[in-house]
């Protein structure tokens, strides 16, 4: 956020994944209610259930559209990780994704720097931003794989996340 000087992040859990699917997905809405519950104590962070509540696959760039409607002159910035940005051609309009917003690239481990800048300057995202993160070593498969073995979820998620999902017994 900082990085990127801007006033708000917001958050779009997808409501169906068009290119993956994941075996134990507790579903669209629980994904929903789990960010929400992330983000209820800082206001600098939003929630859209825009791709929650649309039918069919998810795609990026009905997404961007549709919020750009919504938020008429305000520039979109889409934050992705490096190792999806390395994909982004595959994806469905991806012209369309990056004539609708800015890119931001979060680098991640085991994703080289030249090999995003050729997949972005293909798509003539010459405006994209590469951010830097720091490096945690934890992923969304690493929280299902704790929690389905009944381990403990603290520092892996925020603790009102955690709670959902040992109260609900998800992903067990």
């Amino acid at each position: 956020m900082w990085q990127l000087q801007l006033e708000q992040v917001l958050l779009v859990p997808t409501g169906e994944a068009p290119h993956k699917i994941i075996s134990d997905d507790p579903g669209r809405d629980v994904r929903l209610a789990m960010t929400r519950l992330a983000l209820a104590e800082d206001d600098r962070f939003a929630v859209s259930a825009v791709e929650v509540e649309r039918e069919g696959p998810s795609y990026t760039y009905e997404t961007l559209e549709g919020l750009a409607e919504q938020n008429g002159d305000r520039a979109l910035v889409l934050v992705m990780g490096a190792d999806a940005a390395v994909g982004l051609e595959s994806w469905k309009e991806p012209r369309r994704v990056v004539d609708r917003a800015r890119l931001a690239i979060a680098r991640r481990a085991g994703t080289d720097d030249a090999e995003v800048a050729a997949v972005l300057r293909s798509l003539g995202a010459d405006d994209a931003s590469m951010l830097e993160m720091p490096h945690f070593g934890i992923s969304s498969s690493t929280a299902r794989e704790r929690a389905a073995a009944g381990m403990p979820l603290r520092y892996i998620v925020p603790d009102q996340v955690a709670r959902f999902i040992n109260e609900r017994r998800i992903y067990r």
